[in-house]
């Protein structure tokens, strides 16, 4: 008995020490990140030159990175909208619906995340040239809506898994019209994964680097200026421009995770009750 322990408490502590390094290995990077950008010093090394915001102070001050996180966040405002809508949709049709190439819609709908960003971008490029909105934000819009819908669609999908299909055709049969069913018992039981859809989009559309590499043109979004200092020379001022974008990023997805679990835990105390 005392050996079974023994092996599990062993077991157990290697499972643990062999998870913290695969996360520190994750993370090294992004936590060097943060650090050096608050390091006096203009190249990243040990020890520090001492605490600093000046590079933060650099970045606030510089048009070009300012211009670059706004262009980042309107077009994440405008995909995340339309994504989570069109997700939305392509999620209630595969719920209520059944017709012939369902299996083929779904597959179309999930398919942009599973091509390549560089042939992504590259058809995005054509097709844009040729109906004027390369290099403008509704372009921009558009192509991150395309990367951003399947996300939403799988949230979506997932919290409409566990509605009860009887519930719309009784509100039906006591008079309801399909439009008030959908805005008085579906919308309201989907409303967690929609807001969390908005934010998981938002933080896609936000780091999203290549596709606007490719037709952003002067409507650089904050990843793509990033790129631009880096042709240059070395700057520190990208360690603070990467640990805003992370900050960002991290501050998304992690509101969209709380607000799932909190909806999740109402829901089961609900159930228990």
């Amino acid at each position: 008995m005392t050996r079974t322990r023994t092996a599990s408490l062993l077991a157990n502590t290697l499972l643990v020490a062999w998870t913290v390094l695969v996360f520190a290995f994750i993370f090294a990077p992004v936590v060097s990140t943060v650090v050096f950008s608050f390091n006096a010093d203009r190249f990243p090394a040990l020890p520090w030159g001492g605490f600093s915001l000046q590079w933060y102070e650099a970045i606030a001050a510089d048009e070009t990175i300012r211009r670059g996180l706004w262009n980042s966040l309107v077009v994440a405002f405008g995909a995340s909208l339309i994504a989570t809508f069109l997700g939305f949709t392509a999620a209630y049709v595969d719920y209520r619906f059944r017709f012939f190439g369902k299996g083929i819609y779904m597959a179309l709908a999930a398919l942009p995340p599973t091509v390549p960003v560089v042939i992504m971008g590259v058809a995005m490029l054509t097709f844009q040239g040729r109906i004027g909105l390369s290099g403008t934000i509704p372009g921009l819009i558009a192509a991150h809506v395309v990367v951003c819908a399947p996300f939403a669609m799988a949230l979506v999908r997932m919290r409409l898994a566990d509605l009860d299909r009887d519930l719309e055709p009784a509100a039906w049969n006591l008079g309801a019209s399909q439009w008030t069913t959908l805005r008085e018992i579906v919308l309201p039981f989907v409303a967690p994964s929609l807001f969390s859809a908005l934010l998981i989009t938002a933080s896609v559309s936000f780091d999203e680097f290549m596709i606007a590499w490719l037709i952003s043109g002067l409507n650089e979004t904050l990843p793509v200026r990033v790129l631009a200092m880096l042709q240059g020379q070395v700057s520190p001022r990208i360690n603070a421009v990467g640990a805003l974008v992370f900050g960002v990023s991290i501050l998304l997805v992690v509101v969209a995770q709380l607000v799932a679990a909190r909806r999740l835990a109402a829901a089961r105390l609900k159930g228990s009750d």
